[in-house]
């Protein structure tokens, strides 16, 4: 695994929207449908609700951020948008992997041996940083 920073791809950010006080970071195209990776929480709370797509009957989210990497038991059901299911899990805000993420503002996910890289164009790795911050 690699801990250098790898190169945002054209067209593709991370999002930060706050509502009643639940944040949701995601990464996609912005007002799209494009959906990568989508971090939800409600504000204070410490857990965040991890939303990616995955293939078909798949049932774990597994994420990478600077060498920690981490396997976490989801829920599938067949996306509305995408090949394959829409992947939810719930999970502490401090797990190793998302506090990497945190520090270094990039992520991957392996699906089916393949890796993608989600990385913030340069300006935007604020607002992964505030994300934690009003999880708590």
């Amino acid at each position: 695994m690699t801990t250098a920073s790898p190169a945002p791809t054209p067209g593709y950010d991370w999002f930060l929207s706050q509502d009643s006080g639940i944040a949701r970071l995601a990464y996609g195209v912005e007002a799209s449908d494009d959906l990568k990776l989508g971090l939800d929480c409600s504000a204070g709370t410490g857990k965040v609700d991890l939303v990616a797509l995955g293939k078909s009957g798949m049932s774990e989210i597994y994420l990478e951020s600077g060498g920690e990497t981490e396997r976490f038991p989801a829920e599938g059901e067949p996306s509305q948008l995408h090949d394959g299911d829409l992947l939810t899990a719930t999970v502490e805000a401090d797990t190793p992997v998302l506090q990497r993420f945190r520090r270094l503002g990039w992520i991957a996910q392996w699906v089916d041996g393949e890796r993608a890289v989600y990385v913030p164009q340069p300006g935007s790795a604020t607002q992964v940083e505030r994300f934690f911050g009003l999880c708590g």
